[in-house]
């Protein structure tokens, strides 16, 4: 059994999908209710209340670890995934633990990797899925309005994350590896813009904001220290931040995918 935590969102939901695909049994785990594809079994349970995975965990013995909440104590969900039987962990981590490392971006992984887990870590950068963010402005407007206009970076699809983290699930030939992945390409948000646009066949503008201006509209979707380290990435990306990675099309024997393909798929958001 596979415990996938964070099953409703942009990554843990195709997991789900890849990993019953696949013929493999799933919980999928959420704070709060949710529906799921039929055979798979779904439980509530919260990462910062430990007192809630003992049924979550129960049964499994390889866990899906997602979560952005660096205030959470990771020991005590490890403990809880040790007491079930799990033996194998997968955790989605940033590719900021490898190339702006501090105490907080890489506290979950020394947890893990000091533990005595089998353990495979994937570091994406940015996701083409925070590109929802501008929906509401694109179908009221067609504008976007975002900082660093012309600063490109390789921004990666939820999907293949997905499709990387089912793999390493359920191949053999991972543990104590680290995964980089990106995208196929370096893609701006003024350029973003123009992918959009042409998914949705309207010209997009593109308005850009200052660095002050971007924090405080992203303060009200993630923490402050998770917009502080993205708009330090967007600004002012070093070379591993732009490297384009070929760690999913080795891992899935595909290339990855594109912006353009990512905005075609999920036009229907910005109409």
């Amino acid at each position: 059994m596979i415990v996938i935590t964070g099953a409703t969102g942009n990554v843990g939901r195709p997991l789900v999908e890849a990993l019953v695909a696949k013929g493999a049994p799933v919980t999928a785990v959420s704070r709060g209710e949710a529906g799921f594809t039929a055979g798979v079994a779904h439980r509530r349970a919260d990462l910062a209340l430990p007192e809630t995975l003992d049924a979550a965990f129960a049964g499994a013995d390889r866990l899906f670890l997602l979560t952005r909440d660096h205030g959470i104590d990771i020991a005590p969900v490890l403990k809880a995934a040790e007491a079930a039987g799990i033996g194998r962990v997968v955790l989605l981590s940033s590719e900021r633990a490898a190339t702006r490392p501090s105490p907080e971006t890489q506290a979950y992984e020394n947890a893990l990797t000091a533990s005595g887990f089998d353990w495979t870590i994937l570091r994406p950068g940015g996701f083409d899925s925070n590109a929802f963010l501008w929906a509401d402005p694109v179908r009221k407007r067609r504008e976007i309005t975002a900082p660093f206009g012309d600063v490109g970076l390789p921004l990666i699809d939820p999907l293949d994350i997905a499709e990387v983290a089912a793999a390493v699930l359920t191949e053999d030939g991972h543990d104590g590896r680290a995964y980089m992945l990106s995208g196929p390409e370096l893609v701006s948000p003024r350029g973003q813009a123009a992918a959009i646009g042409a998914a949705i066949g309207e010209p997009v503008a593109f308005v850009e904001q200052t660095r002050e201006e971007a924090f405080e509209q992203l303060l009200a979707f993630w923490p402050a220290d998770v917009v502080e380290g993205s708009l330090d990435v967007m600004g002012s990306p070093n070379a591993a931040e732009q490297r384009i990675s070929p760690e999913v099309e080795r891992l899935l024997g595909r290339p990855a995918t594109p912006f353009a393909d990512w905005a075609r798929r999920n036009a229907a958001a910005f109409r």
